[in-house]
């Protein structure tokens, strides 16, 4: 793809990624497998432990697979999960999303911390791929005909440019590439926040991920490899603010308190208040996913709540979508301006092919967020006859859980939705179909 440009100038290269996280990574694994020289920069001298992009779906499992990444993670003690389950407060299921009802070799999660699965896809990086860290990007390049054709960096008090065939922008929910090629897209915060613990020397469920259902809201859990569990807890956006330690620790009783199936987490929650992060809660979805010369990825194109387990799954699909159109369209390419052309073809490839996906993810998600976190009357009526409902029919069930698992949308119609809230018998309720 570098056509005629000298391989060893170092202001031009194949691609540059923008954003070292999952998404920023996952391209460079996918567009560097390709064969192109890909730099990847990120404004983090050291990436921080972040207590989310934790639960692999089936979908970003197939991807990772076929790059040997998913059996580096297992190698590193990743956990299999075989089940996403909302439960009451003592812990009885209400619904159970079973992963073992989906093809052979995709039949779990895999959850893993965020540290080691970023590291996981860096250690698949090939030679051709440059990882620059402490570095800001500061704006895109332009040719006279608005395409992107690069970025201005910024790294240790110097400014300078490298132009690219290729840019991709992964570089977060308030992604500054977006915003500087005129993408207005709305973000839309939930009316709560997450707070996350991680606690140690606990022996959870085995093969679950379980969202307790409570008055006050969500209560979610999973294992973290070496006897660790990560909990989520719902709270009011200002229900913490100023509390010391202390007053941090009663809360967290009477929270436990409040789901008796969790109560014996109060010893190793109490030992771990100093592992809490507090998270902001946003939805988000790109208008568009590319323009000439720049492809969004991760969450510079979509956002979803942490319950749904959607989006740095999203983000690894997306950038193995990226690749493959550009494959694709770059396949007998001739001469720079024959390049720029193939990949502004293969960007209208990638919008055409991932908006319609994302935008189906982003509705499953938020509504099983909603199933379990809105907390006003309507909501919660809603929310618990919808939980109800569908744990109580199997073809709907299996529905939910294929559209859980990344493995590709299958729209719910409105009859359906009717099904799911009870307002109608559903006469296929037993007909699921054969993995």
């Amino acid at each position: 793809m570098s056509g005629d440009r000298n391989a060893d100038d170092g202001s031009h290269y194949d691609v540059v990624v923008c954003g070292a996280g999952a998404g920023g990574l996952a391209s460079a694994r996918a567009l560097g497998g390709l064969g192109l020289r890909v730099l990847v920069v990120d404004k983090q001298r050291v990436q921080r432990p972040v207590a989310k992009g934790e639960v692999l779906q089936p979908g970003a499992l197939r991807v990772l697979r076929e790059w040997g990444t998913e059996k580096l993670l297992e190698e590193r003690a990743g956990e299999r999960l075989g089940r996403l389950v909302v439960r009451d407060p003592s812990g009885g299921p209400l619904m159970s999303l079973d992963y073992g009802q989906l093809p052979p070799d995709d039949r779990w999660l895999l959850a893993h911390d965020h540290l080691e699965i970023l590291d996981a896809l860096a250690a698949g990086l090939g030679p051709g791929v440059e990882v620059r860290r402490g570095v800001l990007v500061e704006e895109p390049l332009r040719d006279a005909s608005g395409r992107v054709t690069g970025v201005r960096l910024a790294e240790g008090g110097r400014r300078y440019d490298v132009r690219a065939s290729l840019t991709v922008a992964a570089d977060g929910i308030s992604s500054r590439l977006r915003r500087a090629v005129g993408i207005d897209a709305k973000r839309v915060d939930y009316p709560h926040r997450l707070l996350s613990f991680e606690l140690s020397g606990v022996t959870p469920r085995p093969d679950d991920f379980s969202a307790y259902l409570s008055d006050r809201g969500l209560r979610l859990v999973y294992p973290l490899p070496g006897d660790r569990v990560r909990l989520y807890v719902q709270a009011g956006p200002d229900e913490l603010r100023g509390v010391d330690r202390a007053e941090l620790a009663g809360w967290c009783e009477r929270m436990l308190a409040e789901v008796p199936a969790l109560e014996p987490l109060t010893g190793p929650l109490l030992g771990a208040l100093d592992s809490r992060q507090l998270l902001p809660v946003s939805r988000f979805l790109s208008p568009t996913l590319s323009v000439p010369g720049l492809a969004f990825v991760g969450e510079a194109a979509y956002a979803v709540h942490p319950m749904a387990a959607q989006g740095m799954n999203t983000a690894i699909t997306s950038a193995a979508s990226l690749a493959g159109r550009l494959a694709d369209r770059l396949d007998g390419a001739r001469g720079m301006s024959d390049v720029d052309a193939s990949v502004d073809a293969a960007l209208r490839d990638y919008q055409e092919e991932r908006q319609p996906i994302l935008a189906h993810a982003a509705r499953t998600s938020d509504n099983a967020a909603r199933m379990v976190t809105d907390l006003s009357w309507r909501g919660r009526v809603l929310g618990r006859r919808a939980v109800r409902h569908t744990g109580a029919n199997p073809r709907l069930l299996h529905t939910v859980t294929y559209n859980m698992s990344g493995l590709g949308p299958r729209p719910m119609s409105f009859l359906d939705r009717l099904h799911q809230i009870g307002l109608l018998p559903d006469p296929r309720a037993q007909r699921v179909p054969n993995a």
